[in-house]
């Protein structure tokens, strides 16, 4: 096949979608966390983190009151609120605007009033350690008992395994020539790198020009994709990337990452590449085809790229 040829057929498998694949389409686990309530005022109103079209359920240790709990504001965006035993369920309509909250005050059968402030998952921060969205909180008056402190120690746990992990990774991608690649890329100096440009593309999005373009290297692949934020009012924030071989989290395949910036204001441009071993495409012996996805942190996907085999030369 000769190069032009070759790039064409590359430039038609780059699959370029504008934010219409929901975050819950894509690799999620369920989000459960807990929440000790404190008798000190300044410690404030708890929030509970909601997403359009997914349940989330509050668990706690005693029985509700459904006459005396009441969510204000919800029409048009949540269904009426449900309440069983000791338990109320959020079914969220929509997703919620970013300034949206919703104050809830849920009443035990005790009469203690537990208030909460219902919220769109925006925005996620690096190391936060609140869920994207929660789908269960267990909530725990006493946190002297001992569910409230295995809950606690469940969660201390989780979150230094997270942190343990992270540091690990990072310490990898510090020795890391496929980081070492993608910082390149995504800073523009590709001709400093071993890869080939194969093809670009331009996605349509009203709110966002973008410019994918995919790279062919020895025993590895590249994209970058190129985006100026042409929106008048909402800055795009990235919130996740997966590499995969049909778009679930089963085939998860491991890349190298790099951004110019996580956060792309009104008017500000950013770049984001990734580069991907040949490892990540082999299965069974053989090259597939990996699909790498851009999610932007309303849980929508930005971008959908296919990553084509025949990226990887031998």
């Amino acid at each position: 096949m000769r190069p032009g040829q070759f790039a064409r057929t590359i430039l038609l498998g780059v699959l370029l979608t504008a934010a219409t694949t929901k975050a819950s389409d894509r690799c999620d686990r369920p989000q459960q966390r807990s929440i000790s309530l404190s008798e000190h005022p300044s410690n404030g109103t708890h929030s509970v983190y909601v997403k359009g079209q997914v349940i989330t359920t509050l668990r706690f240790e005693q029985p509700v009151d459904p006459s005396k709990t009441k969510l204000i504001g919800w029409e048009g965006r949540l269904e009426p609120l449900t309440v069983v035993g000791n338990k109320v369920i959020l079914e969220p309509i929509r997703d919620l605007n970013r300034d949206e909250g919703l104050p809830l005050v849920v009443t035990l059968t005790d009469g203690t009033e537990v208030p909460l402030l219902v919220r769109p998952p925006w925005p996620k921060k690096d190391n936060d350690w609140a869920p994207i969205h929660d789908q269960q909180i267990d909530v725990f008056k006493n946190r002297d008992s001992y569910a409230s402190m295995h809950a606690s120690l469940m969660d201390a746990l989780a979150q230094n395994n997270a942190l343990t992990e992270e540091n690990e990774r990072y310490r990898k991608e510090e020795n890391s020539i496929d980081h070492a690649y993608a910082t390149l890329l995504a800073n523009g100096q590709a001709k400093k790198t071993p890869f080939r440009f194969v093809a670009s593309a331009r996605p349509k999005d009203p709110d966002m020009e973008m410019v994918v373009e995919v790279y062919s290297g020895q025993g590895k692949a590249a994209a970058v994709i190129y985006m100026t934020n042409t929106g008048y009012a909402d800055t795009w924030e990235f919130a996740d990337a997966y590499l995969t071989r049909d778009m679930t989290r089963h085939t998860k395949q491991s890349f190298a990452l790099r951004m110019t910036r996580s956060a792309i204001a009104p008017g500000q441009s950013g770049a984001i590449a990734v580069v991907a071993d040949k490892r990540a495409f082999e299965k069974n012996g053989q090259f597939v085809d990996l699909a790498l996805q851009i999610f932007r942190s309303d849980g929508n996907q930005q971008v959908l790229v296919r990553m084509d085999r025949t990226l990887i030369r031998q």
